[in-house]
C-alpha cells in the first residue's frame, strides 16, 4: 500500500498493461496504434506481442512442471520480426513418434536459434487444446 493508500503498479506491471492495450487495439495506447500504422502493420505488431506472451507462458509452464515433448525441426523461416532483439520465426516441427508436422509462430533466442533437424521441446498449449508452444531446446543458457 503506498503513502497515501493506493498501490501504484510496478513499472513492468503497467507495460504488460499499454502491451495488452495494444495488441488489442482497446485504450489510448492501443487506438493510437492502430491509427498510426495501419491495418496490415498493426497486425504485425499483435503478432509480435502475441508471441512475447506465448513466451512468458511457456515459462511459467515450465516453472510449474508441465510435461514436454520432443521435436524435430524439419524447417525454419525468418518473418524479419524482432522482440526485444530476438528474432520471431515461423518453426515447422514434427513431434517424435508422429508423421503430423506442426507450425508454430515464436521467438527464438538469437543465441540459440535452432536449426533444420536438431531436436526442440514442445509444451502443450492450455488455452488451445491440442496445439503446442516452442519450449526452447532443453539446454540451459
Amino acid at each position: 500500500m503506498g503513502i497515501f493508500g493506493k498501490r501504484r503498479k510496478s513499472r513492468e506491471e503497467r507495460a504488460a498493461e499499454i502491451a495488452g492495450q495494444v495488441a488489442s487495439g482497446k485504450g489510448f495506447y492501443g487506438r493510437t496504434t492502430r491509427a498510426f500504422l495501419g491495418n496490415e502493420d498493426f497486425a504485425r505488431v499483435q503478432q509480435s506481442v502475441g508471441a512475447y506472451n506465448s513466451g512468458l507462458g511457456v515459462q511459467q509452464l515450465l516453472a510449474a512442471g508441465a510435461p514436454t515433448t520432443t521435436a524435430v525441426v524439419v524447417s525454419i523461416s525468418d518473418t524479419g520480426q524482432l522482440v526485444n532483439h530476438d528474432p520471431v520465426v515461423d518453426l515447422v516441427v514434427q513431434p517424435t513418434g508422429s508423421t503430423d508436422r506442426i507450425t508454430l509462430h515464436t521467438i527464438v533466442s538469437k543465441l540459440r536459434i535452432p536449426r533444420t533437424g536438431d531436436q526442440v521441446l514442445l509444451v502443450a498449449d492450455p488455452a488451445h487444446p491440442g496445439t503446442y508452444l516452442y519450449a526452447g531446446d532443453g539446454v540451459a543458457p
